[in-house]
């Protein structure tokens, strides 16, 4: 999986070339596209998913429900779709929200958020998560300080709720 090869893109999502995962990762001014998938259950609670300790970014910490690489040629509700599958084993077909840059000195991505609500069994990839669990936003808000989320996620849960008050 380190060398997965992945697009490098423009801030328009435009792709100018491929390079390894190992070339892109470690290196912010390479931007890349993923996705994410909020998943709601009925009463409005968000699934989280809590990173395996083996991951190189945020392991350990509370993250976005599903979250994954883009593949070359693949289309973004097949990437949300694919790794809704991969991640959690939910079969549903999620609604585009908006897209967004996160960066840090680690990496820059180009995030497209899709949403889903969901009330079936959950069977997650216990190589990439250790834990899964529905929090209530005030919950999130409550972490939102500390250690608990991984920054990527507070920056998703922080573009989504400004997005949905508007």
């Amino acid at each position: 999986m380190d060398d997965e090869i992945l697009e490098v893109v423009n801030e328009q999502g435009e792709v100018l070339r491929l390079a390894p995962r190992s070339e892109i990762h470690g290196n912010p001014s390479l931007i890349h596209r993923v996705v994410h998938v909020l998943v709601f259950n009925e009463k409005g609670e968000l699934l989280l998913q809590k990173r395996s300790l083996k991951k190189d970014v945020a392991p350990g910490r509370w993250d976005t429900s599903v979250g994954g690489h883009v593949n070359p040629g693949e289309s973004l509700i097949e990437a949300a779709k694919r790794e809704m599958k991969e991640e959690l084993g939910i079969d549903s077909e999620p609604e585009f929200l908006y897209s967004y840059i996160h960066t840090n000195p680690y990496e820059t991505e180009l995030v497209y958020t899709f949403s889903c609500t969901y009330e079936g069994s959950v069977s997650f990839n216990k190589d990439e998560i250790d834990e899964v669990k529905f929090w209530s936003i005030e919950e999130i808000m409550g972490h939102m300080d500390g250690t608990t989320l991984s920054d990527n996620f507070k920056q998703e849960i922080s573009t989504y709720l400004s997005k949905i008050k508007q």
